[in-house]
């Protein structure tokens, strides 16, 4: 998962820096998909020589078609917002999504809440504290810490809305994920179906709203290197880690690394790309850091077997996916 979160924010760096280019959104993700299930084709016939392999239910699949559906609405988010503002910002938003995911994921049943323990307190007050930094980072800009050029306070508003828009779609597919997980634990069979049905889909959004077919055309350049850096990285590799680390650890576990994404962003932002670091990134980026660790500290006490409630002082043990497959089975 860390190297993940170093692998993403790399390709958000290389995008932002090839925008120059003006490439459409629609055609960028277009391709990004298609590299990205190129790299997915194998898995079919790797999970046909395994011999204890649950049926594919039609439900599954249509699952997993809508769920790309909400994936490629959240890549378009977050293209666009990496435009108006900065990977920086984008990495300081992406802060949001172990709230986002603790909120899901508790409608849905599958984090439990009990709000005598010490563990669901913190994962509450964490969730509204991220929140709030969120909404700092977006709507104060701020002076430039870097005294490098600023932007336009405006554009800036309108892609931490589209970044936050962004994680919270991707906190929906994370824990319908782990939902669907549970019925079907394969993991390359359901990174392939969702990496078809997205390529799907972005190919049918991309040829109704860009009918120039100049606008599809590739040149050997940074735009062309960034589709292929982040089909294989965002299309294929850090699907098929993120399922796997699903179903070992559950939803939450996996949007706890988002704020490791902070300090290498700022980094390549402004080494790369001459970005301005702004204050109000700054300050709405430790805000959500604090309520991100105050959610890791209540998920921590929960994995390690043992959280308290104060009413009984006994010990329980609540492993996420194990438990929640039980309760289906009943």
């Amino acid at each position: 998962m860390m190297l993940i979160e170093c692998i993403i924010v790399g390709g958000n760096t290389l995008f932002k820096s090839a925008t120059s280019q003006e490439i459409n959104s629609y055609v960028f993700t277009t391709y990004v998909f298609l590299v990205g299930f190129l790299f997915l084709l194998p898995c079919p016939f790797i999970v046909r020589r395994k011999s204890s392999i649950p049926p594919l239910k039609f439900a599954i699949v249509a699952k997993l078609f809508l769920l790309s559906l909400i994936g490629y609405m959240s890549q378009i988010f977050g293209y666009v917002g990496i435009k108006y503002s900065s990977p920086t910002l984008s990495s300081v938003m992406s802060n949001l999504a172990p709230a986002f995911t603790f909120i899901l994921a508790f409608f849905f049943r599958v984090e439990q809440l009990n709000l005598r323990s010490y563990s669901s307190q913190a994962k509450i007050v964490g969730t509204v504290v991220s929140i709030s930094g969120a909404l700092v980072a977006t709507l104060y800009n701020g002076p430039s810490v870097t005294m490098l050029s600023d932007s336009s306070s405006l554009y800036w508003i309108i892609g931490g809305i589209l970044l936050a828009s962004q994680n919270f779609l991707l906190s929906f597919v994370l824990v319908s994920q782990a939902q669907i997980m549970i019925l079907y634990p394969v993991e390359l069979m359901v990174v392939f179906i969702f990496g078809l049905s997205g390529m799907i889909v972005a190919a049918f959004a991309g040829l109704i709203m860009v009918r120039d077919l100049d606008a599809w055309k590739l040149k050997p350049d940074k735009m062309l290197a960034s589709i292929i850096y982040m089909g294989i990285s965002t299309g294929f590799l850090s699907g098929l880690i993120q399922v796997w680390a699903l179903r070992l650890k559950g939803p939450v576990y996996v949007a706890m690394f988002k704020p490791l994404s902070i300090v290498i962003a700022v980094a390549m932002g402004v080494i790369f790309l001459g970005d301005s670091l702004h204050l109000g990134s700054v300050v709405g980026g430790l805000i959500i850091s604090l309520g991100f660790y105050a959610v890791l500290w209540g998920k921590a006490k929960e994995d390690g077997g043992v959280h308290y409630n104060e009413a009984s002082s006994s010990p329980q043990t609540s492993p996420l996916l194990q438990e929640h497959a039980l309760e289906e089975g009943k």
